[in-house]
């Protein structure tokens, strides 16, 4: 099997290993309850999306 022939130094290790940081997702929030969610998806508060009713919510 094949050997690198130099030692990998910290440095270029870090760069490579920094394209794999994990993302944090953003809650905006809606227009219609003000509740967070997350964007281009529906309230699941209120069930509205882009300002009409999308998802029908069962009230007890």
């Amino acid at each position: 099997m094949p050997v690198p022939k130099k030692k990998t130094s910290q440095r270029r290790r870090d760069q490579r290993r920094s394209q794999q940081k994990l993302s944090v997702d953003v809650a905006s929030l809606c227009p219609q309850c003000k509740s967070p969610k997350l964007p281009h998806r529906a309230c699941t508060k209120c069930g509205t999306y882009k300002g009409r009713e999308v998802i029908v919510l069962e009230t007890d």
